[in-house]
């Protein structure tokens, strides 16, 4: 018997699927990580304070937080394909716009769009490529997909390293508002969930999808998802905003900082390819446990590091580990509902995450104005994401090559 995913992928390739998703994917990470250096230059022009740099990041993650939520919603009603296209248009515009910019304020409320559109698209985009991938492929194809995240931080960290100080930020942002023009081709291009539309006649209200995800069937496994995306996305954007930042705080110049932030980012993708890797054989528990741990050890010791050498190879580290256990996180949040209500749960999960990533810099700014140290900061992020992994070791059950509701 053939299912409509496995007809799916006879008419649009994985290869294919993936390339369309993953390039969406790719420019979101290259928005983000140009963010994080885009941070760091605004700090010199702009004599911005450690708590304004700090709100920078934090309303970015209050859009994606409020993006996550809508969009995540809206894709069970109207379609991935849609929301996902729309996303891309919102957060590429916005940060073009962004780029003209002269103010502060007028800066933090074009971020609060770009990240609307951030915060919808990924669990969108994780949620079709789930639906139209068999499960026997699923999570490794899911997890490659994540590797674009990688792929786009690399491009950020060259972008940056060669743009910024030549050409200002600016530049390097106009350079983030493409993904518009490639928003244009994914229409066309790109189908539709084959699960969504075989269940789109079946219209459901968004409160009774909302009850769903918390309704007896569901609450365990939403439970540990808004545990883990809480603990991850308050850790990971209060580490990785920070990065190029704190390396200029550690004492280096703005353009070595750069330097040593880009070979860290490399360490990013062979985490994920060994995620996509194990993640069928192990499983998604194990992957996920593993990494975050890996993850937490690393960040303790990046914040301890007192050395050029000691610093590099920790931060490779917590570049390879906590990307990798992204990837999985992705692969892993869809399986816990049906089709009708994944796209709401995944997203309200997200959501409930980007408050971690309103807290993280905002908690990192204010930490370092009231004279904290780097490895206090970095030691509670370490203990922020052992409750992740606790959370799923304990509350989480095993989805590998399971069939989807």
């Amino acid at each position: 018997m053939t299912t409509a995913t496995e007809k799916n992928t006879k008419s649009v390739s994985q290869r294919k699927l993936l390339g369309v998703a993953g390039l969406g994917w790719l420019f979101d990470a290259m928005d983000v990580g140009i963010l994080a250096f885009i941070i760091a230059a605004l700090h010199e022009d702009w004599g911005l304070t450690s708590q304004q740099m700090g709100w920078i990041g934090g309303v970015n993650s209050i859009g994606m937080a409020v993006g996550a939520f809508i969009f995540g919603i809206y894709a069970d009603r109207v379609g991935r394909k849609k929301i996902f296209i729309i996303t891309l248009l919102l957060f590429s515009l916005a940060s073009g716009i962004s780029a003209f910019t002269t103010t502060l304020a007028a800066f933090l409320i074009l971020r609060f769009f770009v990240g609307m559109g951030l915060g919808g698209e990924l669990p969108v985009a994780s949620t079709l490529v789930s639906e139209s991938v068999p499960a026997k492929d699923r999570g490794r194809v899911v997890v490659l997909l994540e590797s674009f995240w990688a792929a786009g931080w690399l491009v950020a960290a060259i972008i940056s390293y060669f743009i910024i100080p030549a050409y200002g930020w600016r530049v390097a942002l106009l350079l983030t508002a493409l993904p518009a023009f490639y928003a244009l081709y994914l229409r066309i291009n790109l189908p539709d969930s084959p699960q969504f539309t075989a269940k789109k006649d079946v219209l459901r209200s968004v409160s009774t999808n909302i009850r769903d995800v918390w309704s007896k069937t569901y609450r365990r496994p939403t439970m540990m998802l808004w545990i883990v995306w809480f603990t991850v996305v308050f850790s990971y954007y209060g580490m990785f905003l920070w990065l190029p930042s704190v390396m200029v705080m550690k004492g280096f110049p703005l353009i070595q900082s750069f330097q040593y932030v880009l070979i860290m980012t490399l360490a990013q993708l062979p985490g994920y390819f060994s995620a996509a890797w194990l993640i069928e054989r192990a499983g998604r528990k194990f992957v996920l446990v593993t990494y975050l741990i890996g993850t937490a050890a690393s960040a303790l010791a990046f914040g301890n590091a007192d050395t050029v050498t000691t610093l590099l190879i920790s931060g490779a580290f917590l570049s390879f580990f906590n990307l990798g256990a992204w990837g999985a996180l992705y692969a892993y949040s869809p399986e816990q509902y049906p089709t009708v209500i994944r796209a709401t749960g995944t997203g309200m999960a997200a959501s409930f995450g980007r408050i971690g990533g309103i807290l993280g810099p905002i908690l990192v700014g204010s930490m370092l104005t009231a004279g904290f140290g780097i490895n206090i900061i970095f030691a509670i992020f370490c203990v922020s994401i052992l409750i992740g992994a606790l959370a799923v070791a304990f509350l989480g059950t095993e989805t590998k090559q399971m069939e989807l509701e």
